[in-house]
């Protein structure tokens, strides 16, 4: 039986069999080509320099990520050993100071980057974002002491980093967390547990939002807690519908011990600490949706569309499927523009940065996970087969329009700077 592994799992089956190895990366890389050069092209409007990243990101992802996706997520693999070989390339720090090992792109790099690397894995470009968003949160909040000791290893991912704020009680509204940090001398004891954080048991560092103060947002700090920290476990690792390449698990703190030198920012900080990091990962969270949409659609045009027949002819000849295209296209250069324009307006630092960052999460999560589903029903029968990569794109999608705030939250925060604009 053949494993069909990845992008090119699009083809028809009976194509696939037949396809060697370097024939069906030469049709990820034709493909790669295609869409660089098409009206939805991912390079279109960007420096030399920026394209020179994009063609270096595109080509990892189809040589160590688009051949072992299926694997991955099927055997729930975190791949360490990939992501290590991705960091040589700068992508652990891509926006972390060049002092501290990083790389020191702009935003709109970073955003560039990751959409090409979501060709190769979803869920594991997913998780590179998460680190990148925390190595960058030491990297702005700690001091000397502290980036000089956790970014370079960060960087290199020779140490991997998780983000702790949601808890079993608080998701949407996290300034209700309820793990508390005490402080006893030098050290916080740290009490309570979080929920669903991607990488847990697995990474080496966990940057915790934790209550050293009374409620609501001023009374939460940020804490970085290392693995071998006594009274630090994990729950089991959960079993999801996607993501499958980065385990996820609950974080449990008890009577955990913490240096105060371990805290980033003053006490009080935390859900500053904590928002600028989502926020701030929130292009890169749509990005990501955005480029498999873009393959999921030009799979189902040339690989789908072009060659199946049914009723004497090519599905290509359906009106009702080109107008599904054509709705497909408009969606995905709008989100393009509008994933890019959010990524400026942060490198910028503009006042409309974090409502432009959300209506970017709100509608390219929401309208790419549409254009993925509508292409598998375009596949019919197939698309429902795990021969055919596209199931797997609408799994590892689907959770996009959850984490990192879900898409109702991003509906509180535009309608709020609205109506602020307007009073």
């Amino acid at each position: 039986m053949v494993c069909l592994k990845g992008f090119w799992s699009f083809l028809p089956y009976s194509t696939v069999i037949s396809l060697s190895y370097t024939t069906r990366l030469y049709s990820v890389c034709a493909m790669r080509d295609t869409i660089l050069n098409s009206l939805l092209a991912a390079a279109h409007g960007l420096s030399d320099e920026q394209k020179e990243f994009q063609k270096m990101a595109f080509d990892f992802a189809a040589h160590e990520m688009s051949p072992h996706m299926a694997e991955w997520d099927e055997k729930e693999i975190f791949p360490v050993e990939t992501m290590r070989k991705a960091a040589q390339l700068g992508f652990g720090g891509i926006y972390v100071q060049p002092e501290v090992g990083g790389s020191g792109l702009s935003r709109l790099d970073t955003s560039v980057i990751f959409e090409a690397l979501s060709t190769g894995c979803v869920s594991t470009t997913a998780y590179i974002s998460i680190h990148n968003m925390c190595n960058w949160m030491i990297d702005t909040f700690g001091n000397t002491e502290q980036r000089e000791k956790f970014c370079p290893e960060l960087c290199t991912m020779d140490k991997f980093a998780s983000y702790c704020l949601t808890e079993p009680g608080s998701g949407s509204d996290a300034a209700s967390l309820l793990t508390t940090a005490k402080l006893e001398g030098d050290h916080y004891i740290l009490n309570g547990s979080k929920a669903f954080i991607s990488g847990g048991g697995d990474t080496d560092v966990y940057i915790v939002m934790c209550r050293t103060g009374g409620k609501g947002p001023k009374g939460i700090s940020c804490v970085v807690v290392e693995k071998d920290t006594p009274g630090l476990s994990f729950g089991k690792k959960e079993k999801k519908v996607g993501w499958n390449s980065q385990p996820t698990r609950a974080v449990i703190l008890e009577d955990c011990h913490v240096p105060v030198t371990n805290r980033l920012g003053q006490e009080g900080q935390g859900f500053n600490i904590a928002m600028r990091g989502l926020n701030g990962d929130l292009p890169f969270v749509s990005m990501v949706c955005y480029l498999m949409a873009i393959y999921i659609f030009f799979s189902s045009r040339f690989y789908h569309l072009l060659v199946r027949k049914q009723f004497g002819e090519a599905l290509s000849n359906n009106q009702f499927l080109q107008f599904k295209l054509a709705e497909m296209a408009t969606k995905l250069v709008a989100s393009r523009l509008l994933l890019r324009e959010a990524a400026v307006a942060l490198q910028e630092s503009r006042s409309d940065a974090v409502s432009l960052c959300s209506m970017a999460k709100l509608f390219v999560t929401d309208e790419c996970f549409n254009i993925c589903n509508q292409a598998l029903q375009m596949h019919g029968g197939y698309g429902y087969l795990k021969d055919y990569a596209v199931q797997q794109f609408v799994r590892d999608i689907r959770v996009h329009q959850i984490l990192e705030g879900t898409n109702e939250v991003m509906r509180m925060i535009i309608a709020r700077s609205l109506l602020s604009e307007s009073g």
